[in-house]
């Protein structure tokens, strides 16, 4: 990843390597953008609630239950702003 493509993505590099790792496919496609499809990439209900624990733990938040549907886990993008909300302090 360059230094370009970081300060162009919203997130940190912590969130960026959860989701390789979780989602090998992702690294196969090039750098990750906000708009990449997590499910294109092997995003299931299994890796799903790997991929929401193993965030849960880094950020120490819990993503409440009205978050957890389909267009969160979406894209990065879209995690990552339910991420970013409740980090901030504001009901996601």
């Amino acid at each position: 990843m360059t230094d370009e493509t970081l300060q162009a993505q919203p997130w940190d590099t912590a969130f960026e390597e959860l989701l390789l790792q979780t989602l090998p496919r992702l690294a196969a496609r090039g750098p990750l953008t906000g708009e990449a499809s997590l499910r294109a990439a092997g995003l299931d209900s299994l890796a799903m609630v790997e991929l929401l624990v193993q965030v849960e733990q880094v950020y120490g938040i819990s993503i409440p239950d009205g978050e957890l549907v389909a267009d969160t886990f979406a894209t990065p993008a879209q995690l990552w702003d339910v991420i970013a909300g409740l980090r901030g302090g504001r009901a996601a």
